[in-house]
């Protein structure tokens, strides 16, 4: 397969994939019990204000009908209005998207840290007692849900070593907006104070995201040196009399990353999700509290316009992955690997 053919394929899943999720996000938004109409006009609005109300934002019309009219809109950009703060969604989103991206961001670059020492670590003294124990904590560490180290993270939040919510202290102000990611616009305004406030808030939330992406991707790092290890120039280059430490860290982990790449890839989509959760435990101001005030309203607009933005992020790096992947590996598109 060649570069060209494998970007088409993936251009074609990238519209199945925001079709699909399109039609089960509509669906699932409309099969929720409640009235959106009534949340917005409040418990003392009488039936002709919710009456108008739905009339103005369309739900009096048939489901085809709405479903229809947000796709045809969907293809021109427009994500709808929200029904909760009265703004288009794709505004909406420019403004709080910035805030998960970087803390998807600092999480994946935490996990690498950590994951790819352990990872060789576990590999190079595979026999040695205290690395099979770091393999039982990153075998525990897999399933683990996120919020396992809610309570620990809160703990030291407690102890006041590093502040436990927000991006910046009340009394700093946001550097002025660039690309939305505060260490770097801080950085680029010169404000070191707002850099090193914004870099303490991110620890906690990042550590947090990064824990269970650690140990996946510590397995797949150590699988690939095991099994590039075995491999014939690795013996070549031990009759050669290089040192273990050399072996591994110049000749074994390059080629031990290449197959890591495609769990990197979905580590990032995955966090982006993830984030959600962790996001509103440590009131990080990103999508994750934008999305979950909008389900809370029955904000539908607000819901799908998430689902979609994040799916096609979601897949576009899956597409980077791939093309990544053929770039480090030319012998996938001759078929030959």
């Amino acid at each position: 397969m060649t570069f060209w053919s494998i970007l088409r394929q993936r251009c074609w899943g990238l519209v199945l994939v925001v079709m699909g999720v399109c039609v089960i996000t509509f669906i699932i938004s409309h099969l929720i019990p409640g009235d959106p109409a009534r949340l917005l006009a409040g418990d003392r609005a009488n039936d002709d204000i919710v009456r108008h109300i739905r009339q103005q934002l369309g739900l009096d019309q048939p489901v085809y009908v709405q479903f229809w009219r947000y796709v045809t809109a969907l293809f021109f950009g427009d994500l709808g209005t929200s029904i909760r703060t009265g703004r288009p969604v794709l505004d909406d989103i420019q403004t709080f998207f910035p805030a998960t991206l970087e803390l998807a961001f600092c999480s994946l670059l935490l996990a690498l840290a950590a994951s790819i020492p352990l990872g060789v670590l576990s590999a190079v003294y595979r026999d040695r007692g205290w690395i099979m124990a770091c393999g039982y904590w990153r075998s525990v560490g897999y399933p683990r849900p996120r919020f396992g180290l809610g309570v620990i993270v809160l703990f030291y939040g407690h102890l006041d070593l590093l502040p436990g919510g927000g991006r910046l202290d009340d009394w700093l102000e946001p550097p002025a907006h660039v690309t939305g990611f505060y260490l770097i616009d801080s950085l680029l305004a010169g404000d070191h104070e707002a850099f090193w406030n914004a870099l303490q808030h991110l620890i906690l939330p990042s550590f947090t995201l990064s824990f269970v992406h650690l140990g996946i991707v510590a397995r797949q790092i150590r699988s690939a040196m095991l099994e590039q290890l075995s491999e014939d120039y690795i013996r070549t280059a031990r009759a050669s009399g290089l040192t273990p430490w050399r072996i591994a860290v110049c000749h074994t982990l390059p080629n031990a990353l290449i197959p890591s790449v495609t769990v990197l890839g979905l580590a990032l989509g995955d966090l982006l999700y993830g984030a959600v959760l962790t996001e509103t435990v440590f009131s990080w101001p990103g999508m994750g509290a934008y999305v979950v005030a909008s389900i809370q309203a029955l904000d539908f607009p607000a819901v799908m316009g998430f689902a979609v933005v994040v799916s096609m992020a979601y897949v576009g790096v899956n597409l980077v992955v791939n093309l990544l992947y053929l770039w480090l590996d030319p012998r996938i598109g001759r078929g030959e690997a």
